[in-house]
């Protein structure tokens, strides 16, 4: 392998990998700028070798021959990210969080196999289109009118509170997405809802309604955002 075919794959994965990885890093995602890199340059080293098989070192049988599929390679390197994106993906409350993060990191595995077998072009592509969506998008779901959801999680005494929990939500502007309740031996009733609202929720009155109430023995807000 001469010097450029070495220098512009590994150079490009390692940029490619560095700004996609720095992108969910400054949002605070699960896998950030070093796992990124690593997983855009692993992919371009193994299909450098791939491509190059007819230099391997090996001891065939006597009138044995090699048939190269890099294509095989490219299967695997894959399948093999696909078990690293199930990491980044975790559930919190009722919903998913992570999936974002686990497509760009098989975005970048992607890049990564395309600049390891010469497709440079392609990659740089790629790597643009995949920072707009991941930048782009947020400041586009910034302007648009939307709904956003939070975990609600209150628990209760007798004597509950008269007006009850769907009429909680009602007077808050909350739709009840999924509800779960509970009763404890001792009478404490634990009520568990993802509700949705336009944005934005006013927190604070929501928190001063529900600290308001008798039987209210305590309460959580969990806002939560699953654009990943």
């Amino acid at each position: 392998m001469t010097a450029e075919e070495l220098i512009v794959p590994i150079a490009g994965s390692l940029l490619a990998g560095a700004l996609i990885g720095l992108e969910r890093e400054t949002h605070s995602r699960p896998a950030g700028m070093r796992t990124h890199t690593l997983v855009c340059l692993a992919s371009a080293l193994v299909m450098l070798g791939a491509v190059h098989q007819s230099e391997w070192n090996l001891s065939l049988v006597p009138g044995g021959t090699v048939v190269a599929d890099p294509t095989r390679m490219a299967h695997g390197v894959l399948t093999g990210v696909g078990f690293l994106c199930a990491g980044v993906i975790f559930r919190q409350g009722f919903g998913v969080r992570g999936l974002a993060t686990a497509t760009s990191l098989w975005m970048t595995a992607t890049l990564g196999l395309l600049f390891g077998v010469g497709l440079t072009a392609l990659a740089a592509v790629g790597t643009i289109v995949t920072l707009a969506v991941l930048t782009l998008f947020r400041v586009m779901y910034r302007w648009l009118p939307r709904r956003i959801e939070c975990d609600l999680v209150v628990r209760t005494t007798p004597p509950w509170p008269a007006e009850g929990f769907a009429a909680i939500l009602s007077a808050n502007r909350l739709r009840l997405l999924h509800a779960e309740r509970r009763q404890d031996p001792d009478g404490t009733v634990e009520q568990r809802a993802r509700v949705s609202a336009l944005a934005p929720i006013d927190l604070d009155k929501l928190h001063a309604r529900l600290a308001s109430l008798p039987g209210i023995c305590g309460f959580e807000i969990l806002p939560h955002d699953f654009r990943g």
